[in-house]
C-alpha cells in the first residue's frame, strides 16, 4: 500500500480534532481544487481512515488507530533512515529511554541487534518490538494507556521514570520551531518526555524534516538541552546556529545508513557534541 500523502495526513490530523473535514474548506486551505480533495478524501475512505458524507468526510470508529497508522506511513524511509542513525550512536551494554512516536518505533527496530541494552519505554508498540530481542531487556511503565497510539501517559508513568537514571534517552517530537522550542500534542505525554530528559545523561533527539514545518501546542523541552539531533535534512539555518550555540551535534541520516552507521556528522557545520 502506497503511503498517504502529507496532504492527507493533514487532513487527517484535522479530521481527527475536529469530526469532520469538508471539500470546500479543505480546497481553500490547501489552495487546491475541489476535485482534488475529493480524490485525497476517496482514498483516505478506501483505506477506512475516514468515512464519505455529503460535502465532506467524517471520522469513522476507530480513526484514531489508523490516524497513528498513517504517520506510521508518513516520511518512512526518513523515519527508517533516522533510527539506523540514532541507534549507532547507543553502544552494547547501555540502558536507554524512548518515548512515544513512530520514529521511536524505527530506533527500537534498529537496536535489536544490540547486545546487553536495557531499555525502558512508555510506548508499548516499542516495548513489543524489542521484547523478542534475544539480548535486550525491556521496561515497560505503568499507567493510563492511550488508545489512540499505546503510549503509556500521566503522572504514574512520569513517577515510575524518576526511578532511573539511564545513558541515553530517545526522544520524538511532533513540531520544532525556529527557535529552538521542541513540542508535542498531548500534556501527559510531555510530562513523562520531560521527566526522561532528567533523567538520562545524554539525550538523542530524532525528527524528520516535516517538524520543521508543523505546530503542535505543548511544550516539551529546548532544543539547547539536547545533545544530538538526528534529523533527514539540514534544519533551517536559525536552528542549526542554536544548536552551534549550545554544542549540540546534528545528525543527518543519509541513504547509506546500515545497521551500524558511524558517527560523523555530514552537515558539515562543524557543531560538536556536549
Amino acid at each position: 500500500m502506497e503511503p498517504v500523502t502529507p496532504r492527507q495526513s493533514e487532513i487527517l490530523d484535522r479530521a481527527r480534532r475536529a469530526g469532520r473535514v469538508d471539500v470546500d474548506g479543505l480546497s481553500t486551505e490547501f489552495d487546491v481544487t475541489p476535485q482534488t480533495i475529493r480524490k485525497d478524501l476517496n482514498e483516505l475512505c478506501e483505506r477506512g481512515m475516514l468515512q464519505r458524507v455529503h460535502g465532506g468526510a467524517v471520522l469513522p470508529s476507530g480513526i484514531a488507530n489508523y490516524a497513528y497508522d498513517a504517520r506510521r506511513q508518513l516520511a518512512a524511509d526518513e523515519k527508517r533512515r533516522i533510527g539506523l542513525r540514532a541507534a549507532g550512536l547507543i553502544p552494547d551494554n547501555a540502558s536507554i529511554m524512548l518515548n512515544i512516536g513512530t520514529t521511536t518505533e524505527q530506533v527500537a527496530r534498529a537496536l535489536r541487534q544490540h547486545d546487553g541494552i536495557m531499555a525502558i519505554t512508555n510506548n508499548i508498540n516499542v516495548a513489543n518490538i524489542l521484547r523478542a530481542a534475544p539480548a535486550v531487556e525491556v521496561i515497560i511503565a505503568g499507567g493510563q494507556v492511550r488508545a489512540s497510539d499505546g503510549g503509556i501517559v500521566g503522572e504514574a508513568a512520569a513517577e515510575f521514570i524518576r526511578q532511573f537514571k539511564v545513558d541515553y534517552a530517545l526522544i520524538g517530537a511532533s513540531a520544532i520551531d525556529p527557535d529552538g522550542t521542541i513540542f508535542d500534542y498531548d500534556f501527559r505525554e510531555v510530562r513523562v518526555a520531560r521527566e526522561i530528559i532528567t533523567h538520562a545523561r545524554q539525550t538523542i533527539l530524532v525528527a524528520d524534516s516535516m517538524k520543521f514545518e508543523r505546530s503542535a501546542p505543548v511544550r516539551i523541552a529546548h532544543i539547547s538541552q539536547i545533545d544530538i539531533f538526528v534529523t533527514d535534512k539540514a534544519p533551517p539555518e536559525p536552528l542549526v546556529e542554536i544548536c552551534r550555540e549550545h554544542g549540540v551535534r546534528i545528525e543527518i541520516a543519509g541513504d547509506g545508513d546500515t545497521d551500524r552507521p558511524d558517527t560523523e556528522r555530514e552537515d558539515g557545520r562543524g557543531a560538536q557534541g556536549k
